[in-house]
């Protein structure tokens, strides 16, 4: 028995609804094509395949393009319309036909173009309402905002009802609530304001959500004048931004732009260091925001002691997560265990991308010695070219447990939503 392809099954279909539109009758189109009527039934029947040579005839008989009765272009759309029935929820008896399927979509394009548009649009909306679902219960920022609008809320509220019910208040305390109200407000608004922000970006695939990622953002465009930057949204961002460039300033001031860019021929940060006479955490800092000859695709990440991503600065091809999330095998939480010390490992991304990474911790009293003490880590990410000399460990790494494919790594704290890496084949 031979098979037919679904290519020779739609060719007979639409030969036999075009004749049809046309109001033709099989004699005549056989008659212009050089073929028999009962020839031309079977072809549209498709019980006979039809060659190149006839399709040509055919098409010339029914005054189209002989590309609009051939169905190679079409194979995609068969499978899209078998994978949405597919999906559907069950019937009972009246399940899809499914060897019907290339049929259905010679006879009724336009029904079938809309039954895809509709099963894709349907796995779209899936999809968004799991991200969705999942930012809504896990997400920090989202959680940390609503928390502080309640916070403030319910501090406005206690505030207003004894100015309303306490109707001789002394002018001292009348001052001071005065001042929580005032307070209490200016916070309620900076919370707010970017928690609108970061709701509107739920629709947007990859968009601007958080405070940091709006100063991200403008980092990357240049740092183009703040009260000009677009990406800065809100005001907390604008607050960020300032504090940026301040620190910016002051580091730019303790190791000049001219200097770096001399002593980065060393190639290793470590040694810039002690040729500069600098810690090396300025220099790691200096050398991703400078990026001089040989740091040209440098990337850099801070955390705090609890291991919070505070600055994101991104090598390219390096994975990252939303702010709130990170891989725990970066050598960067390495460093918080062991500050003042240097680590170099290198690491791989579920895309077999390799980097050169070093890793710094330092520990600060900024409140004296009965103060904290904070700690703070960074890593500078550079291509696995620019590594400097010397053996390294290369560690497989990720963005976050979410949506890390390396299902058997043994720091997963939660299972990935994606599905295992495939295996990358030697030579």
């Amino acid at each position: 028995m031979t098979l037919r392809s679904p290519t020779h099954i739609l060719t007979g279909t639409r030969i036999r609804e075009r004749r049809l539109a046309l109001r033709r009758r099989q004699a005549d189109i056989a008659r212009v094509a050089g073929i028999s009527p009962a020839y031309l039934n079977l072809i549209e029947h498709n019980r006979r395949p039809v060659g190149d040579r006839l399709v040509a005839r055919l098409a010339e008989a029914l005054e189209v393009p002989a590309a609009e009765l051939t169905a190679g272009r079409e194979e995609a759309r068969i499978a899209a319309l078998r994978e949405a029935a597919a999906r559907a929820p069950s019937t009972g008896e009246l399940a899809p036909e499914l060897e019907q399927a290339a049929e259905i979509l010679a006879r009724f394009p336009g029904w079938s173009a809309t039954l895809i548009a509709t099963a894709r649009r349907s796995d779209a909306l899936e999809r968004q309402l799991i991200n969705l679902s999942d930012r809504m219960t896990q997400d920090p920022y989202l959680l940390t905002n609503l928390h502080e609008v309640l916070s403030a809320v319910t501090s406005l509220r206690s505030t207003a009802t004894i100015l309303a019910e306490e109707g001789d208040v002394p002018e001292e305390w009348r001052h001071r609530f005065h001042a929580n109200l005032a307070e209490d407000s200016l916070r309620l608004s900076t919370t707010a304001q970017a928690l609108v922000a970061y709701l509107d970006g739920f629709e947007t695939e990859g968009g601007i959500f958080t405070p940091q990622e709006e100063v991200e953002a403008w980092m990357a465009a240049g740092t183009p004048p703040i009260d000009k930057a677009t990406d800065l949204a809100s005001d907390a961002a604008r607050a960020l931004a300032r504090d940026h460039l301040v620190r910016m300033e002051d580091e730019r001031a303790a190791l000049p732009d001219a200097a770096l860019a001399a002593a980065s021929e060393e190639g290793d940060p470590l040694r810039i260091a002690t040729r500069m006479r600098a810690p090396l955490d300025l220099v790691m800092r200096r050398l991703a925001a400078l990026r001089p000859p040989g740091f040209e695709e440098a990337g850099l990440l801070v955390c705090d002691g609890s291991g919070t991503l505070t600055l994101r600065r991104p090598a390219p091809g390096f994975p990252l997560p939303r702010p709130g999330d990170a891989c725990p095998l970066w050598p960067l939480y390495q460093a918080l265990a062991a500050p003042q010390t240097a680590i170099s490992a290198q690491v791989e991304t579920p895309q077999q991308h390799r980097f050169s990474t070093i890793s710094y911790a330092t520990r600060s009293q900024p409140e004296g010695a009965f103060g904290p003490v904070l700690t703070r880590a960074q890593m500078l990410i550079l291509p696995v070219e620019k590594a400097a000399n010397g053996p390294a460990p290369v560690i497989r790494i990720g963005a976050s447990c979410r949506i890390c494919p390396r299902m058997e790594c043994p720091a997963r704290r939660e299972p990935s939503i994606l599905s295992p890496a495939p295996a990358v084949q030697g030579p």
